[in-house]
């Protein structure tokens, strides 16, 4: 399996394309701010094809670069419906102005084929599997791809801005809930094997069981856990 990806624009967003192999068909996820760029240059490098873009959630920093990217490629984008709105209005997910002379740079809208993920769902692209979950607590229509582990290669887990290495996504901006984000974890995250890779949408790599053992968030979650499975006395 090839995962080429590389840090965008001016939130270092992380885009990634996923193919069974170079020369092959691809997926991109979370084509952000200033990443046409990247993302052209990796296709040629490994002689991919796209054929869909996939979004972990909507937020600018994330989506920024959809338009173009599907408009070149004529390939369909998806997004859970709770987030579908802030490619459009992508101030109104941030509760604030990004900006204007930001703003400029970008390309706000839908592209030409937009498709809606639910929890649960399994996306078959590019001859690879996509296990959908929906995970809000960053912003209500967040959601993570899981990839099932094959042969010698570990399950990949592409979180967003769920988790990160060490962290979280933060949870201060409209339709973030620290509640929700700690649900999730414990939902989406600490059911998942110690091997499993995890892409986040910012910042290095790292392993579930690397976070399962030092990420504070995860580790108050896991500590909630077994203090509700514990044996009770009385009453």
């Amino acid at each position: 399996m090839l995962i080429a990806g590389f840090p965008a624009g001016a939130w270092g967003t992380n885009c990634y394309l996923v193919a069974p192999a170079a020369g092959e068909e691809c997926v991109i996820i979370d084509p952000g701010h200033q990443a046409a760029q990247g993302v052209e240059e990796t296709l040629r490098k490994h002689r991919l094809k796209p054929v869909a873009v996939v979004l972990t959630h909507g937020h600018i920093d994330h989506v920024a670069s959809v338009v173009p990217v599907c408009g070149a490629h004529e390939v369909p984008a998806w997004i859970h419906p709770e987030d579908r709105y802030m490619m459009s209005d992508p101030e109104k997910a941030l509760g604030r102005s990004i900006g204007m002379p930001l703003l400029g740079e970008l390309t706000v809208g839908e592209p030409d084929d937009v498709r809606e993920l639910t929890n649960g769902a399994t996306l078959e692209l590019a001859g690879l599997e996509f296990s959908v979950a929906h995970a809000p607590g960053h912003t209500r229509g967040s959601v993570t791809f899981r990839m099932p582990e094959a042969a010698d290669i570990p399950s990949v887990f592409f979180s967003g801005d769920l988790l990160f290495a060490g962290s979280i996504g933060r949870t201060d901006l409209p339709g973030g809930s620290m509640e929700d984000m700690l649900e999730s974890l414990g939902r989406v995250c600490l059911p998942l094997d110690d091997s499993t890779v995890v892409l986040s949408g910012h910042g290095p790599q790292t392993t579930i069981g690397q976070e399962r053992a030092t990420n504070p968030y995860l580790r108050q979650v896991a500590a909630g856990q077994a203090a509700d499975q514990a044996p009770r006395r009385g009453m």
